[in-house]
């Protein structure tokens, strides 16, 4: 999967805004997976900050989104990613060969209060598990 052996796969998040679910896919990952994944997200028309309400549904996952900013996806995202997923941006995302790509459907937070972005939180999240049960399982404990 990772670009050259021994490397740590990335996976590059991305939706319109980079505002709601590609921070909350990314701070996932990196809540779950730690340092075995290099993560990203942008977005293809940035917000201007992060959907309060992903925030605060974070918030309630024990995870801190909060300082995070949206960020414009740039082809190099793309090229120094292993995955790219997207969600809701339809095509404007680049395809380069080589790479993985996944659309996964989900609700768009934007407007949204913490209620109704919960049960997306919450359907990311199991996606991310699935993808880290894929692209990098935890090592199995040494016995002694």
């Amino acid at each position: 999967m990772p670009k050259s052996p021994g490397t740590k796969p990335s996976v590059l998040f991305v939706c319109v805004h980079n505002a709601g679910r590609s921070q909350m896919a990314a701070a996932w990952l990196t809540h779950l997976a730690g340092d075995r994944v290099e993560v990203r997200s942008a977005g293809s028309n940035p917000g201007a900050e992060v959907n309060p309400a992903a925030v605060a549904a974070m918030a309630e996952a024990g995870i801190d989104i909060s300082a995070e900013v949206p960020k414009i996806l740039t082809i190099d995202a793309v090229k120094e990613s292993d995955v790219c997923i997207t969600m809701g941006c339809g095509d404007t995302c680049p395809v380069f060969p080589g790479k993985r790509y996944l659309d996964w459907t989900l609700d768009d937070p934007a407007g949204q209060g913490v209620e109704a972005v919960r049960p997306i939180r919450d359907e990311i999240k199991a996606l991310v598990e699935g993808l880290i049960a894929e692209i990098a399982p935890a090592k199995p404990e040494a016995t002694a």
